[in-house]
């Protein structure tokens, strides 16, 4: 057994999340978490809300609310669509409450302590019309390294280099077009060049460990060869104060400094609910412990250059030497797991166009568990995919209906109507051994696919198995057997059917937990066979320093009952009755109707 981190990115606060966002960092790390967990290993699961920047204030005063008002309500909707989807966070918080402060500015001092914070005057972006910082990813302009005439104040698309906005040609702002003002500013840079060494030895050593996918890798070395300081303070009013700058309201820790800390917050504030506040150093402090961090390819520089470099300067690892802060010797992630696009069709989603589906929309009109297997079986894990009504409703009704959900209702049929539960299994034939044995096999081949993060092929692979075994019912036509004579043989069939089901139900618990327990109530189960997240809503453990929360809602769960990804034996007499359909088919008139809500 291995500690695993899962770390998934942190949705930002500003509103709903779409299908796509969760395409990235939701349903991946959900299935990895929950078959690591399946596979026999301890895995804690964090993410949150991230709630401070530009953005928020932005859209909040679009909306005629205090950044406070929107980011509680962002928190709610999210918090309430992840759980929805079945996400299994053993703690999804936010970034606004006082153990996450408390957690940033430690991790700041240790850094600064240690030297890998330096003062410098920059120039600072300006909104002419509201006085306002304008932060980096509101400036667009021509890139000067490609040309490329959308690339952004902190990193082009296009050629992926790092920029600021002052080396933008022809910078706008993104909010009203205007051009910003720049000026001069004193701010904290994190003194990247003095990490990049160790960065790069810990990057050649992943690319070594053959585990990153390829893209992720090359991109991560390639931004190293331009590495250079970041400011890592803003000139805004909202956000954690910047130790030391407390006299300064108008300056805040940027809100990527904050934002990736709340890997090690999360985990701390899991550890202190839990009543045993040193525990998160199981997974932190232990350098045989693994972490792998979730997220979207628009994130990935923050996470194999941004939060590695916090951590060696926390660590004292750079050429600036240094001591560890209290938190320890603190680990480098094992893998960043980046997933490339969801679009819609053939272009990006965008909400302040209404070319968007909300996760919200999605649960409520056809369930979690359809999304989630698109999502598995067609969804950007390697290069951008696209997301169409009429393959999801294709995939939905010729692959979760016509397959799984076909094999299931029609076992859980025969059984109910020819004995009313699982009966007993005779001698085994050469054809039910051979069904048997491939459905066995299923869980090492899918096991090693999911455990690699190749969750596209590791359901293709499970749905074959399932493919197999609806073959199997049909060369060997239990339906006929109606004939007293055949009825040890009829009995035998339906046992070897129902362990198939069983089987493949775990096979596909880590992709459709859903679902999942029902198969487990139609084989006459009882009880969660894959334990669900739950929304607590608790009290705030720093009432005191200056987050201004009270109570808040958050996703938690026992998972401890997960059960071990192995095949167990079906339960002779189990009571079988006649089975609903544990999934609904969707008439193709879905497809108009979704577009016609777009207009």
């Amino acid at each position: 057994m291995s500690h695993v981190l899962s770390a998934v990115a942190w949705p930002y606060a500003n509103g709903p999340r779409h299908i796509g966002h969760v395409a990235g960092f939701g349903v991946p790390s959900d299935v990895f978490s929950r078959y690591m967990r399946m596979a026999g290993h301890d895995v804690l699961m964090v993410s949150g809300t991230d709630e401070h920047g530009t953005p928020i204030l932005v859209t909040a005063d679009k909306e005629g609310k205090t950044a406070r008002e929107l980011a509680d309500e962002s928190n709610r909707v999210i918090v309430e669509d992840l759980q929805g989807l079945g996400l299994s966070y053993d703690l999804f918080t936010r970034t606004t409450t006082g153990n996450h402060y408390a957690v940033v500015q430690e991790m700041f001092r240790t850094c600064q302590a240690n030297g890998y914070m330096v003062e410098q005057t920059t120039q600072s972006a300006i909104s002419p019309s509201t006085g306002r910082t304008l932060p980096d990813r509101y400036i667009e302009g021509t890139c000067p390294i490609c040309g490329y005439a959308e690339a952004r104040g902190d990193q082009c698309d296009n050629c992926g280099n790092q920029l600021d906005p002052t080396d933008l040609i022809d910078p706008r702002s993104k909010i009203n077009g205007e051009t910003p003002q720049f000026i001069e500013t004193q701010h904290w840079f994190l003194d990247l060049p003095a990490v990049a060494d160790a960065l790069g030895e810990w990057l050649d050593g992943r690319e070594a460990s053959g585990t990153w996918r390829p893209n992720v890798i090359k991109f991560s070395q390639n931004i190293l060869e331009e590495i250079r300081p970041r400011a890592m303070t803003r000139d805004i009013d909202w956000g954690i104060p910047v130790p030391g700058w407390e006299d300064q309201p108008t300056k805040r820790l940027y809100v990527w400094f904050d934002a990736v800390i709340g890997y090690l917050s999360a985990s701390i504030e899991w550890a202190r609910r839990l009543g045993d506040p040193e525990r998160w150093r199981e997974w932190w402090n232990d350098p045989e412990a693994l972490s792998y961090y979730f997220m979207g390819k628009d994130n990935i520089v923050f996470h194999s250059q941004i939060w590695p470099a916090e951590l060696l300067a926390h660590n004292g690892a750079g050429s600036r030497g240094g001591e560890p802060g209290s938190y320890g010797v603190l680990n480098l992630p094992t893998e960043v797991v980046s997933s490339e696009f969801l679009t819609f069709g053939d272009a990006q989603f965008s909400t302040s166009r209404g070319h968007v589906i909300y996760v919200r929309d999605m649960l409520e009109r056809y369930g979690p568990d359809p999304l989630r297997y698109f999502i598995c079986a067609a969804g950007p894990e390697t290069s951008d995919a696209a997301f169409t009504w009429a393959e999801f409703v294709t995939r939905n009704n010729s692959e979760l209906v016509a397959g799984w959900g076909n094999l299931v209702n029609r076992t859980a049929t025969m059984i109910a109507k020819n004995f009313g539960e699982i009966p007993p299994c005779g001698d085994l034939e050469p054809v039910d051994e051979a069904v048997l044995a491939t459905v066995r096999e299923g869980f090492e081949k899918v096991g090693g696919l999911v455990g690699h993060h190749r969750l596209r092929a590791g359901i293709a692979e499970a749905m074959r198995v399932v493919g197999e075994v609806n073959k199997y019912l049909t060369v060997t036509e239990p339906y006929k057997m109606k004939d007293e004579s055949q009825r040890d043989r009829l009995a035998t069939v339906l046992h070897v059917a129902a362990q198939c089901v069983s089987d493949c139900n775990t096979l596909l618990a880590p992709f459709l937990p859903h679902a999942a327990n029902q198969v487990h109530r139609v084989l006459g189960g009882e009880g969660e066979f894959m334990p669900m997240p739950v929304i607590e809503q608790v009290e705030e453990l720093e009432p005191d320093n200056g987050a201004g929360l009270d109570t808040y809602p958050v996703i938690t769960g026992d998972y401890a009952a997960t059960p071990a990804w192995e095949s167990r034996p079906v339960k002779v007499g189990a009571a079988v009755g006649k089975p609903t359909p544990v999934f609904t088919k969707l008439d193709p008139s879905v497809v108009e109707e979704e577009l016609a809500r777009l207009g």
